[in-house]
């Protein structure tokens, strides 16, 4: 392990994580159902835990300086490890309460931990490309969870019944192997200091690029959560998956779609960042309007389905130039200012999808339409900006 270069070992790190975050992540949906919940509630916890998460990247930013952030990240895994097995043995008890605050810790680290990952390689390395592969990591071992819980749920191995909540346990083993990978890296030296009297607010208000792409990104997450904020409830719930099916679904196009991330970033991005954002979203606009208009169930699960495909193309066109146009020493506080806001519009968009869940399939993505024409109109005019 001291022979890898410490960046690989953050990546390695964040695979572990991620794994585990797609195993329990998968599941905790049809956790929370299993314990009674109604789908309405369910989006108001998660709602609520995406919002509170951002007042702890808000603390994060305040309090934490980039060499202490290998191991406020360590801490924030043990913390995530800890209230996982907390939740397990809440499983069933019908302490609602308990249960609510036990969930919303486990978002809390969960975000923690990924908004923290990026800010920590650039101490090491900062492009397009890493930032790349740092988020088709993410997505790829999140994909190799929900394999996992494929695998094993409703199993029987060795006398045991494999259920959601064993699950949850099967998902902290990774979270204490990336633990060890954590640990294992050798402390980050930071020769750049932020100016005490320096403000990321007043940096972003100044430069107008960084100030349109925060609200885009905010309504990027609302637009993407309205629609997908309660993906496995819609499978079971509306399409009559079972948990194994609807797991199988988000794991073969998860992995199609992580595959197809790599061969666009290497081979396929259009020189015309105009196109690149109409593959993206253009394509996904029509399919949700598409999916409003018509009540077609077909279409629909059609508009769902290029909407994993796509997820992981197209990040270093998207994002990338933005997030490394910020000097080395900012990179944590833009990070996390840039995280609340995709945290706020995540929480924005899954209180909608639940309030539209109730209505029906088509006003999930009806809403999410109209929030994206907004989206793509900050996303051209963006581009612009950059080229200009």
């Amino acid at each position: 392990m001291n022979k890898i270069k410490n960046e690989n070992k953050i990546l390695i790190m964040l695979a572990l994580f991620s794994i585990s975050i797609g195993l329990w992540g998968n599941f905790r949906q049809l956790w929370l159902q299993d314990n009674n919940y109604l789908p309405t509630q369910i989006s108001n916890i998660i709602s609520i835990g995406t919002f509170v998460s951002v007042i702890g990247i808000i603390i994060v930013s305040k309090f934490i300086h980039l060499s202490k952030l290998k191991s406020f990240i360590g801490i924030a895994i043990i913390l995530k490890f800890i209230n996982s097995v907390v939740l397990y043995f809440l499983n069933g008890t019908g302490y609602c309460f308990f249960i609510n605050i036990s969930i919303v810790i486990d978002i809390i680290m969960e975000y923690i931990v990924i908004t923290s990952i990026y800010p920590l390689i650039t101490t090491i390395i900062k492009n397009n490309t890493i930032y790349s592969k740092r988020k088709l990591t993410e997505y790829l071992f999140r994909d190799v969870g929900i394999l996992i819980g494929g695998i094993f749920i409703g199993k029987t191995i060795f006398n045991t019944y494999i259920n959601y909540n064993l699950c949850l346990m099967i998902s902290n083993i990774f979270l204490l192997l990336s633990i060890g990978v954590i640990y294992s890296i050798k402390t980050i030296s930071c020769e750049e200091k932020t100016n005490e009297k320096f403000s990321i607010l007043k940096y972003i208000v100044k430069n107008k690029m960084l100030k349109i792409y925060l609200i885009y990104s905010f309504m990027a997450a609302t637009a993407l959560s309205t629609g997908l904020g309660l993906k496995m409830l819609t499978l079971t719930n509306y399409y009559n998956f079972s948990d194994s099916l609807a797991t199988n679904y988000f794991l073969v196009f998860g992995l199609i779609s992580d595959i197809l991330g790599i061969i666009i970033l290497k081979w396929l991005t259009p020189k015309n960042d105009y196109i690149t954002i109409t593959i993206k979203f253009g394509i996904r606009f029509l399919f949700y309007t598409i999916a409003f208009l018509s009540s077609n169930m077909i279409i629909t699960l059609v508009a769902i389905t290029w909407s994993i495909l796509i997820g992981p193309a197209y990040e270093n066109v998207c994002d990338g130039p933005y997030i490394n146009s910020i000097e080395n020493k900012y990179q944590l506080q833009f990070t996390n200012i840039r995280y609340i806001v995709r945290f706020l519009g995540e929480a924005v968009g899954v209180f909608f999808c639940g309030l539209m869940f109730e209505l029906g399939l088509k006003y999930m993505f009806g809403l999410s339409a109209i929030f994206m024409i907004f989206q793509l109109a900050l996303a051209y005019w963006l581009i612009y900006i950059r080229n200009n």
